[in-house]
C-alpha cells in the first residue's frame, strides 16, 4: 500500500498493523513529513534529514516511508552501494578537470532526493571523497535524508587525517536537520513467527546446514564447481543456481569485497555459510590496511596509525559487509557457528559496528524475513 506522506503511512501502522507508538518515532516522523511537504511545494532551500539512533529503532523504516511517498525524483541506496558507485563513476570520469564535481552535477540532473541507509565512514579513502563530494551536492541544492546509528559529530571518530573529514561533518549539520531516533525498544525484537537461520555445530558433529541445503535444492541441480565472484574463484561446499553454501574461510577470509557481496545476492536467493568460528580475539597493532576495498582508485592518506585489531578483524568486516548486503537485499542468510550468535563477537575494535550485524542476525531468525523457508 503506498501512502500519499510518511506521517499517514507511520499512522496507519500504529492504527491498523499493530505499531508501537514511539516519542522518538513521532519526532523523527514530523521532521520528515516537513521535508516532504517542502518539496512537493517546490520549494528551493530545503534542509534535509538526518537520522541516527542505536539498532532497531525503526529509522531505515521511516526513512522507506518517506521515499515511497516521494512525487520528485529520487534515489534510495544503501550507503555502502552509493559509495562503491562513487568510486566506479569517480574512476571513469578521470581526466575531467573537477571529477566530483562532475559528478554531483551528474547526480543533481536526475535527482533531487538522495536517500542514504546506514551511512558509517570507517576508511580514509571514503572519508575525503565524502567530503568534497557532499559540499557539492548541498551547493547544487539537492535534498539528503540518511540514517546512521551515530550522530554527525562521531563519525570517522578517531580516523586517520579525521580533521580533513571535519568540514564535511560542519556541512551535514548545515543542510541537514539532525534528528535522534532513540527510543527504549527495540522494535526488531517484537515476537514474531521464528524461523531458524542459526544452528550451533558441536565439535565432530555433522554440520546442520547440510540437510537445510539439500531441502531447499530440491528438484534443483547441485554442483561443487568453482564460482566466479568478480574477479576470483569462490570454491563452494555445494552451490544450486538459486542456494549458495560455502565455509566461512572462503567467503571471509578470502579478499572479497562489498562488490563482490552485492554480486552474490544478484545471483543466489539463499546463502549459507558454515563454520563461523568466535570472532573475539586479543587485539595486536595493525599493519596494513584494513577492510572490504571497493575502491577503484585508491586515495593518498599519508602515513596512518592503524587501530588495534585482532586477527580475526579482516574476516570480521568482510562478514559484516555480507550480513548488511543479505539484510539490504532480503536474502535469507543461514550460519554455523560453535557459540550462540551473542557470542560470535564480544570484545575487539569492531563491536560497534558488530551490534548491528547481530540485530540485523537476530531479526534473520523472524519468518518474516526474505523469503519462507
Amino acid at each position: 500500500m503506498t501512502f500519499d506522506s510518511p506521517l499517514s503511512a507511520w499512522q496507519h501502522a500504529i492504527e491498523c498493523n499493530g505499531f508501537v507508538q514511539d516519542e522518538a518515532q513521532e519526532l523523527a516522523i514530523m521532521a520528515l513529513e516537513q521535508c516532504h511537504k517542502a518539496l512537493h511545494e517546490g520549494r528551493k532551500s530545503i534542509q534535509g534529514i538526518y537520522l541516527w539512533g542505536p539498532v532497531g529503532r525503526g529509522k531505515t523504516w521511516l526513512m522507506d516511508r518517506f521515499y515511497e511517498s516521494l512525487k520528485v525524483p529520487a534515489r534510495r541506496q544503501h550507503f555502502h552501494h552509493f559509495m562503491a558507485w562513487v568510486h566506479q563513476r569517480s574512476f571513469q570520469l578521470t581526466g575531467t578537470p573537477d571529477p566530483l564535481q562532475a559528478l554531483a552535477r551528474e547526480l543533481s540532473a536526475e535527482v533531487r532526493v538522495l536517500c542514504f541507509d546506514e551511512l558509517f565512514v570507517s576508511d580514509i579513502g571514503d572519508a575525503i571523497l565524502l567530503g568534497r563530494l557532499f559540499q557539492v551536492m548541498f551547493e547544487q541544492g539537492m535534498v539528503m535524508v540518511s540514517t546512521s546509528n551515530l550522530p554527525p559529530q562521531e563519525l570517522y571518530a578517531n580516523g586517520h587525517n579525521r580533521e580533513r573529514f571535519l568540514p564535511t561533518i560542519r556541512a551535514i549539520e548545515q543542510h541537514m536537520q539532525v534528528v535522534p531516533v532513540n527510543g527504549w525498544q527495540d522494535h526488531r525484537q517484537h515476537p514474531g513467527q521464528l524461523q531458524q537461520r542459526y544452528w550451533l555445530r558441536e565439535p565432530g558433529q555433522p554440520d546442520p546446514l547440510e540437510n537445510i541445503f539439500n531441502r531447499l535444492t530440491t528438484g534443483q541441480a547441485q554442483g561443487r564447481e568453482p564460482v566466479e565472484v568478480g574477479h576470483r574463484l569462490l570454491e563452494p561446499l555445494q552451490a544450486s543456481d538459486a542456494v549458495l553454501w560455502s565455509r566461512y574461510r572462503d567467503l571471509c577470509e578470502q579478499p572479497f569485497s562489498a562488490v563482490d557481496f552485492m554480486a552474490l545476492c544478484d545471483r543466489f536467493s539463499v546463502i549459507l555459510l558454515s563454520d563461523v568460528p568466535c570472532l573475539s580475539a586479543e587485539q595486536r597493532e595493525g599493519r596494513i590496511a584494513r577492510g572490504t576495498e571497493d575502491g577503484v582508485e585508491r586515495v593518498e592518506a599519508g602515513d596512518r596509525e592503524l587501530p588495534q585489531l585482532s586477527v580475526h578483524d579482516d574476516g570480521v568486516r568482510r562478514f559484516i559487509a555480507l550480513v548488511d548486503e543479505c539484510y539490504d537485499r532480503k536474502v535469507p542468510l543461514y550460519l554455523s557457528a560453535p557459540v550462540p550468535m551473542e557470542e560470535l563477537y564480544t570484545e575487539g575494535y569492531l563491536q560497534f559496528p558488530f551490534r548491528r550485524t547481530l540485530s540485523r542476525l537476530q531479526e534473520m531468525q523472524l519468518q518474516r524475513f526474505g523469503q519462507p523457508a
